[in-house]
């Protein structure tokens, strides 16, 4: 995927075919609706703009895929322990996420025969960051969440990287949010993930509703 983000000032626009959702899912999708309330909303806290203005998050297509993965990896560990169906919403959340990418990459101009190589590098990037990121939220280890987003958003930054630590303790208070959301609320594609607070004020309480 090239870099190339939004334009500042523009933040809170989707990259076109990031975040574009209807007529992408496949036909196999009985609950589309649910589906696709829930993937807006988790399409929705990864535009907001404090990410890219507070918490060193490149407004570029890739910084805006590294955020998009960490709300999904998200959502993806809260309907681990759900029943049956919450587990089938997420498979089929993180299907159009990667039906969002094959589009965003075609859109880009991609030739068609790179396609598949570039999606395949794309979803190991994210599976990927899935066990880095699940490695450390297991360990309550915000040291070493902060590290793996440090590597995986700023790659070529080294030492010079910004510490990462506002992110990953928003993605801490958003897990334990996520953890009080209801199955009820999951079958109906209602969960909702904490908002970000700009640095500086005070942080999202852990277990807190969401504003």
């Amino acid at each position: 995927m090239q870099q190339g983000g939004a334009q500042r000032g523009a933040l809170n626009e989707p990259i076109p075919g990031i975040f574009m959702i209807f007529g992408l899912f496949r036909k196999r999708n009985h609950n589309q609706i649910i589906v696709v309330r829930q993937y807006d909303t988790l399409t929705s806290m990864a535009r907001q703009p404090v990410f890219y203005t507070d918490y060193d998050v490149p407004d570029t297509v890739m910084g805006r895929f590294e955020l998009l993965s960490a709300v999904m990896i998200l959502f993806f560990r809260r309907t681990r322990s759900s029943e049956t169906s919450g587990q089938e919403l997420a498979q089929e959340i993180v299907d159009a996420f990667f039906e969002d990418i094959d589009y965003s990459i075609r859109e880009l101009g991609i030739g068609d025969n790179s396609v598949p190589k570039r999606m395949k590098k794309l979803a190991g990037m994210f599976y990927g960051r899935l066990e880095s990121y699940a490695a450390a939220m297991d360990g309550i280890d915000r040291d070493a969440l902060a590290a793996a987003l440090r590597r995986n958003i700023h790659p070529k930054a080294g030492e010079g990287a910004p510490s990462m630590i506002g992110l990953a303790d928003w993605m801490m208070a958003a897990e334990a949010h996520l953890a009080g959301i209801t199955e009820a609320e999951i079958a109906t594609g209602s969960a909702t993930l904490p908002q970000p607070p700009r640095i500086g004020e005070a942080a999202p309480q852990v277990g807190a509703d969401a504003p």
